[in-house]
């Protein structure tokens, strides 16, 4: 019920084209107590009448009393709500700490519950506020998503900023790629984002009916593999595709409601553990799959890769968060997918 309600209120409750984060405090007596009808259709139009311009504080009958709280940051995601998914660690990790540091309200989202709970504290550590909180969710399963959202909601009051970052790998070749590993890929790396967007985009909705001015933000953290073939490596590749064709069709959709859908196509990041994991990382699954030809150790696989890209590097967290800020701050774009390679990949 919170998912329906809060963000309608954070847009009633916004400061010009400023929505606020909402927290759950103790009643004073002196607010508006508001009452909705059950099971009503439209709870905007129930809200407006009853929470009077320039309220900061209102109580829910049965839910609570929520208070308006206002970023007083000055960063490039100052007052934003945001979503990381797979973010226990890793990329995931390392953008939601990005954007706490620039002043966002985040939510970590991964089905490692205890690292996703200690990397919530971590950042919190880290800025000397409580700016992020853990929450369990497994993006393969709608139910999770709209449960952990509802958690979010009661948290911050709605999201303004959703990264679709949760994705797994299995490498192989189409000859012996078992049907397991293809549909754990495709699960969490397709459905799993379809479903992400299914489960985020009526929230954002409700906040753009009640402040049409302001748009919110999907983005998924794609892939290279997405813009070109990957050679044994066909699950993933094919995954990652399919998410591009899911963006810009959620793109196209979307707009409607306020909503711009954007991909992110990093080059390899091999400081995360979907590379350097000694057991099933990327540079172990290369090795063993013979995807690299000659290649003995990680070293080598890491060189191989290194060579076909003209800047002679691989990808880092702020290369990424600068494709991140770009999409937030553009207001003219949605349906991309821009590459952070280094080159390795250049459109056409």
């Amino acid at each position: 019920m919170l998912t329906k309600i809060l963000p309608a209120l954070r847009g009633l409750m916004a400061d010009q084209q400023n929505l606020p984060r909402l927290r759950r405090v103790d009643p004073t007596g002196r607010e508006p107590v508001v009452s909705l009808t059950p099971g009503c259709a439209d709870v905007l139009a129930e809200l407006r009448p009853q929470v009077p311009a320039g309220a900061r504080r209102v109580t829910f009958v049965a839910q609570g009393t929520y208070e308006a709280e206002f970023s007083a940051g000055q960063g490039r995601a100052a007052g934003k709500i945001a979503v990381v998914t797979g973010a226990a660690q890793g990329f995931g990790f390392e953008i939601a700490a990005a954007l706490a540091n620039q002043g966002a309200w985040v939510a970590l989202a991964d089905i490692n519950v205890d690292g996703v709970n200690a990397a919530a504290a971590k950042i919190n550590a880290a800025c000397g506020r409580e700016a992020a909180v853990g929450v369990a969710v497994n993006v393969a399963d709608i139910d999770s998503l709209k449960a952990a959202l509802e958690q979010v909601v009661a948290a911050f009051g709605g999201v303004d900023l959703f990264v679709a970052n949760a994705g797994v790998l299995r490498a192989g070749s189409v000859k012996d790629l078992s049907v397991k590993d293809l549909d754990f890929v495709t699960n969490v790396n397709y459905k799993g984002y379809f479903l992400s967007v299914q489960a985020v985009a009526p929230i954002m909705a409700l906040q753009h009916q009640a402040l049409p001015d302001v748009w919110f933000d999907i983005v998924q953290i794609n892939s290279k593999s997405g813009l070109v073939g990957s050679n044994k490596n066909g699950a993933y590749a094919g995954s990652k595709f399919g998410g591009i064709g899911l963006t810009q069709s959620f793109a196209m959709e979307l707009v409607e409601d306020g909503i711009k859908v954007n991909s992110i196509c990093p080059g390899n990041f091999y400081d995360g553990p979907l590379w350097s994991d000694p057991q099933r990382g990327l540079f172990r699954q290369y090795l063993d799959s013979g995807k690299v030809p000659g290649a003995k150790s990680f070293e080598d696989v890491k060189r191989f890769y290194e060579s076909k890209v003209p800047m002679r590097r691989g990808c880092t967290t702020p290369d990424v968060m600068k494709a991140i800020y770009y999409l937030m701050e553009q207001s003219y774009e949605t349906g991309q997918a821009i590459p952070v390679t280094g080159g390795q990949v250049m459109l056409s």
